[in-house]
């Protein structure tokens, strides 16, 4: 089968077409026919190479969920799931393939009106806005900030707060075209990536913030919080903060203001499958909008990179094996 390894760490070019064994479904594990890869913030980092240290090395396949039909099951597995439309966790990596051998617990069945393609555009980054929301003790009627509101995480916040009840969902963004799309999924303020609304009105400050940039502006961000205000750092697709941000929280100190990471590793697998059916069927029903910005084949992962890179991205990339 074809699948697609980083090479070398650094530049998309790195990324290149490989020939590997079908895998036979281990005990416990289902086979899927991949119809759709998902492209996300986290395979730009790893290819980068500014995981290495994490224990990624050269030759690591990227890709954390993929979509398709089961065509066999290892030991232990009912029969029942071949041939049934699913969508998989696949982890760190291991989802830019034709074939993905993935264990059944993280398998779960696609509703029928429910594409490949919106599936791997919902199932992280759907389970991180709203657990990433959770984290941060979001209620109704407060005002919320989305940080880098364009990439799949970004959406869907912006979508959720907006169900919730938030007073206000601010978004920062890099046009006003964007700008515009985002107001339409939900988007009250539309700011740019400096925070600047521009000449428009925007909330003096935010009880939420939802952090996927991080990087070396993250401070100012932080200095936006309202009294007990909250910020929850789900993503660092810019890298990490700088190394005095501790500071910046203590100085604030009596604002009572809050800082946090999120990772969707640390919920219990099965609240994350609960979440995740409950969103594949409000998609299904068009309750969720998924956006898909481009369709690429799986031997384009290169480009969808350079994309990524760019910042060309509104939504996700989504590869078809």
């Amino acid at each position: 089968m074809k699948a697609i390894s980083i090479q070398r760490f650094g530049s998309p070019d790195g990324l290149a077409v490989v020939d590997l064994p079908v895998p036979e479904p281990a005990a416990g594990q289902v086979l899927i026919a991949t119809e759709a890869v998902g492209v996300g913030g986290v395979d730009t980092v790893i290819r980068s190479g500014a995981l290495a240290a994490y224990g990624f090395t050269e030759g690591h396949i990227p890709g954390g969920e993929v979509a398709g039909t089961v065509t066999a099951v290892g030991d232990g597995v009912d029969a029942s799931w071949i041939g049934l439309r699913v969508w998989a966790f696949t982890g760190t990596g291991g989802g830019y393939v034709e074939q993905a051998a993935v264990p059944v617990e993280q398998v779960l069945p696609l509703p029928a009106g429910l594409s490949a393609a919106a599936a791997v555009t919902l199932g992280s980054s759907g389970a991180v806005a709203h657990f990433g929301l959770r984290r941060a003790r979001f209620a109704p009627g407060e005002t919320v900030l989305v940080r880098g509101a364009a990439g799949s995480i970004g959406i869907m916040t912006v979508q959720l707060a907006g169900r919730g009840g938030a007073a206000a969902v601010a978004v920062t963004t890099s046009s006003a075209e964007r700008g515009e799309r985002l107001r339409r999924l939900g988007a009250t303020h539309v700011l740019d990536r400096s925070g600047d609304a521009g000449g428009g009105a925007a909330p003096a400050g935010y009880d939420v913030i939802i952090d996927v940039v991080a990087g070396a502006d993250m401070p100012s961000f932080f200095d936006r919080l309202n009294p007990n205000g909250r910020m929850v750092a789900v993503g660092a697709v810019a890298g990490q903060p700088p190394a005095d941000f501790g500071t910046k929280i203590m100085a604030a100190f009596q604002k009572s203001l809050s800082f946090a990471a999120f990772s969707a590793a640390t919920v219990a697998p099965a609240e994350l499958s609960a979440l995740r059916g409950e969103q594949f069927a409000a998609a299904s029903r068009g309750e969720i909008e998924t956006v898909v910005h481009e369709l690429l084949p799986l031997d384009q992962a290169a480009l969808a990179h350079r994309k990524m890179d760019a910042g060309e991205v509104f939504g996700r990339i989504v590869l078809t094996p």
